[in-house]
């Protein structure tokens, strides 16, 4: 990036918590300007837009319901009222509800669809125009339930599931303006309440022998963001444990 030149932006969607709070932060270190999308977590947002303003960079945390579909275009018009542009949404918001295939009513699966696969569709529905503008790309953040039978994240399962399938099918809609591609990361961030002898037991179900960390996903992204002859993948960043 030259002197004088605009900044790219990213948009990451959950971009205050967990994961999403290590993209947005892995973003703004390799330069970008950020928008975030949060739900309740307004006092992460401000202080993730602290400590991208710290690295010398721009952020615009959002409130945004994901579940409601008015809330995509109001993401994209705050980067272009902000920015007046936008080169990578990052789709990271997602529910993680352990669920029986049989306790799932109606409204729990419409809760579930509508935030893990609705809003990224909606979202790059939004943002398509902006995206060819800047030649971008899109980064959909699912995981291995989408290839492995999770049978207590019934729901989630299928949300990603059809997320990964909608990166393909985005892919090839969007090309050759705009590349979308996926992460599905593995035991890279264990829920918080996740005990000694569970953590055992991913990291014995992994080949390469250890939990992973956020920072494993943020170097993918960053290179499926850099990687201008990459679009329809989804990179596993899972230390092997999708081998089975």
């Amino acid at each position: 990036m030259t002197d004088g030149a605009a900044a790219p932006v990213a948009l990451v969607t959950g971009g205050a918590v967990r994961l999403g709070r290590a993209l947005s932060l892995g973003f703004a270190e390799a330069g970008y300007d950020l928008v975030i999308s949060y739900h309740s977590s307004s006092r992460p947002a401000d202080e993730v837009a602290t400590a991208v303003s710290g690295l010398g960079r721009s952020c615009v945390p959002v409130q945004a319901d994901l579940g409601r579909p008015d809330t995509a275009k109001d993401l994209t018009e705050a980067a272009r009222k902000r920015f007046g542009r936008l080169d990578v949404l990052v789709n990271s918001a997602a529910s993680f509800e352990p669920t029986g295939l049989l306790d799932v009513d109606a409204g729990a699966w419409d809760a579930v669809m509508n935030l893990n696969a609705r809003a990224p569709h909606l979202l790059v529905r939004a943002a398509a125009s902006m995206l060819r503008e800047s030649r971008g790309s899109v980064i959909n953040i699912t995981d291995l339930s989408a290839f492995q039978v999770w049978t207590g994240y019934a729901a989630h399962s299928v949300s990603k599931a059809a997320l990964a399938h909608l990166t393909r099918i985005q892919a090839r809609a969007l090309a050759p303006d705009v590349r979308v591609n996926a992460i599905a990361p593995g035991a890279v961030l264990p829920p918080e309440d996740s005990d000694a002898d569970e953590l055992e037991r991913l990291r014995s179900r992994t080949p390469l022998q250890r939990i992973g960390s956020p920072d494993d996903v943020v170097g993918a992204a960053l290179y499926l963001a850099g990687a201008s002859y990459v679009t329809g993948q989804i990179l596993a960043v899972d230390g092997g444990r999708g081998l089975g």
